[in-house]
């Protein structure tokens, strides 16, 4: 490292992040203290869905859409018509030049 002062060596990211031991944030040290006297209990992997997801409906519930929800088929074929109309656009300035 070139000759630095003290001040420029304290914000240097690259010397904070070769420090042996780091500080846990402290989001970390509260929840770490709380676990102390009041251990989480289980917690599933996938737990169960409330009804929303993502702002969306789940699958099967509800008979109408929500405003701007769609099929992914719709963007499916979306991107093939524009892809079909680019061939046919090239093909015709192919065949007419």
């Amino acid at each position: 490292m070139s000759e630095q002062g003290d001040s420029e060596r304290e914000f240097d990211i690259k010397w904070a992040d070769e420090a042996v031991h780091k500080e846990p944030s402290a989001r970390a040290r509260m929840l770490a203290e709380r676990w102390k006297h009041d251990p989480p209990g289980p917690v599933p992997f996938r737990p169960e869905p409330d009804g929303r997801r993502h702002g969306r409906r789940l699958r099967g519930r509800g008979s109408g859409r929500i405003r701007g929800e769609r099929s992914p088929w719709v963007s499916v074929v979306i991107v093939f018509g524009f892809m079909a109309t680019v061939i046919l656009l090239l093909g015709y300035a192919d065949f007419r030049g």
